[in-house]
């Protein structure tokens, strides 16, 4: 059989997406709540668009501080009875929901590039990479409520770790299923229970997925998820008093709104957010690697993600040169259709965060920065929120473009004269999320991974995720940290238990003994 063309996959892709498609404005979404799909108590609603041409996917139920109470309402409901499901029980059920995911793997792939704008190329992978999050969580059930032993003298000292309650999980649009399952599964191993509110511009795959969970068997309430807009459901959600936690990702200015909605009920609060970060090529680098990982870095995934290179830091004698190979490279990035797998840049989420993308073309120029590549809108297929990948020069530290987050595909080029210089700049902006260096001088890249003031460094490579290691980031990017045990850290409170040996002496008050 000859091998399939790219023509051919990206047909395959339009046949597989229409009945999803016809389905899904049929049908519509609401919310799961106490495991029954339904309206918005208020019966209001918003549509949801396909970024590529504007179509309208969906009605999608618009949740309200009532939808939220009755899913928190359920969450408590079904709280003990998940907390106290046997470890081995509660891992059957989430290795189900990874079967049930990796079943569907080629619609959630075409319903988030119908959703997002995002590349088939990558949104492909984002199923198998949901799976992989529920079964490494539902492998560590058992151990979720491991402890320490630390005897005394008299006493033999012992902690343990028990889910902290009903949670909220607030997520963003940029990959939202992999994201969700990110935030969600660590919660329901550590036997919590979850409200689940989506990006109201992604809301299509955060719809299958409850429906998944609920297939896979899951009780009733164990997971809910309400829709809506983040003023109105989220901050409900942050508010409410049966929640006992926030795991939320997105950006800082919304973070700092959820910690002070949630101060007056104590929520534990958990943030992924906004990033500003540096790749640091020094002029000893493996140049041609150094290239291949900051193009990835800055354009993949339509540069919408938080741990994006979005500043790249280069030593000044190889800048002219590093410069001019970077440039030929972005000029032939592929902007095309999402489900096209010759597509390297899909259209942007939503026509506000073109239009904030966009912005910044203008503010590079008054900068006083000088727009190599890119610039300006790009003229896609469908007339959708397409964008020209871009590539800023002749910038330096201070400038906007070098400071705030564009959350696109945006590069600034800043060169830099020595080790010191790389560092004052890396740490020059209000984030700390990433770090990506590149160098062949091995004590160097450790000077300068310990220098960064940010969660996580990459030496000699782009972000490569594994998923026992903590994520998170520092400053204005985050507090707390994801993966591994760090997850259950936060979705779990620890109980210290102390066992008398019955030898101690104890004090006597109000007795005449001595």
């Amino acid at each position: 059989m000859d091998k399939a063309t790219p023509k051919d996959v990206f047909e395959a892709n339009r046949e597989r997406a229409a009945p999803l498609l016809k389905e899904l404005r049929a049908d519509g979404i609401g919310h799961l709540i106490d495991g029954k799909i339904e309206p918005s108590s208020s019966g209001d609603s918003f549509e949801t668009r396909s970024p590529i041409d504007g179509a309208v996917l969906a009605t999608v139920a618009r949740g309200n501080a009532e939808d939220i109470d009755r899913a928190a309402t359920a969450a408590a409901k079904a709280f003990k009875s998940w907390r106290d499901m046997p470890a081995p029980m509660r891992k059957k059920l989430l290795h189900r929901v990874a079967d049930a995911i990796e079943d569907r793997a080629d619609d959630i792939a075409v319903l988030e590039c119908i959703d997002t704008g995002q590349a088939h190329r990558f949104m492909a992978k984002a199923a198998v990479r949901a799976a992989e999050n529920f079964r490494f969580f539902a492998d560590r059930c058992a151990e979720a409520r491991d402890g320490l032993n630390t005897p005394g003298e008299e006493h033999w000292n012992i902690s343990t770790r028990v889910p902290i309650g009903p949670v909220g999980v607030i997520t963003p649009w940029n990959t939202p299923f992999m994201l969700s399952t990110w935030k969600i599964a660590p919660a329901l191993a550590a036997g919590c229970t979850v409200v689940h509110k989506p990006a109201e511009w992604s809301p299509v795959t955060a719809d299958l997925l409850a429906r998944l969970v609920k297939q896979a068997g899951v009780p009733d309430g164990v997971l809910n998820t309400v829709h809506g807009i983040g003023e109105e459901a989220g901050k409900a959600l942050t508010e409410h008093p049966a929640i006992k936690a926030i795991g939320f990702v997105g950006e800082s200015s919304t973070g700092s709104a959820i910690m002070a909605q949630g101060a007056p009920t104590l929520k534990r609060v958990h943030f992924e957010l906004g990033g500003k970060n540096p790749v640091i090529v020094f002029d000893d680098a493996d140049l041609d690697r150094a290239l291949d990982a900051v193009v990835f870095m800055i354009y993949s995934l339509n540069g919408e993600r938080c741990t994006s290179s979005s500043r790249l830091l280069i030593q000044q004698g190889i800048a002219e040169k590093f410069i001019e190979r970077l440039t030929a490279r972005v000029k032939a990035l592929k902007v095309g259709h999402p489900l096209d797998p010759a597509t390297e840049i899909g259209p942007l989420i939503h026509e506000r965060h073109l239009a904030k993308v966009c912005s910044y073309f203008d503010v590079a120029r008054k900068d006083g920065a000088v727009i190599a590549v890119g610039g300006k809108p790009h003229d896609g297929p469908g007339g959708g929120h397409y964008v020209q990948p871009t590539l800023v020069t002749g910038a330096h530290a201070r400038m906007r473009v070098a400071q705030e987050e564009v959350f696109g595909p945006f590069l600034t080029v800043i060169p830099f004269r020595d080790e010191a210089e790389a560092i004052e700049i890396a740490n020059g902006v209000q984030y700390g999320l990433t770090g990506y260096v590149w160098t062949g001088d091995m004590g160097r890249a450790l000077r300068v991974a310990d220098a960064l003031e940010a969660g996580m460094i990459w030496l000699n490579s782009e972000n490569v995720r594994h998923l026992p290691t903590p994520f998170g980031g520092m400053k204005s990017s985050g507090i707390g940290r994801d993966g591994g045990d760090y997850s259950f850290d936060f979705y779990m409170e620890t109980k210290h238990v102390s066992l008398a040996r019955g030898t101690h002496k104890i004090q006597k008050l109000g007795s005449t003994s001595s």
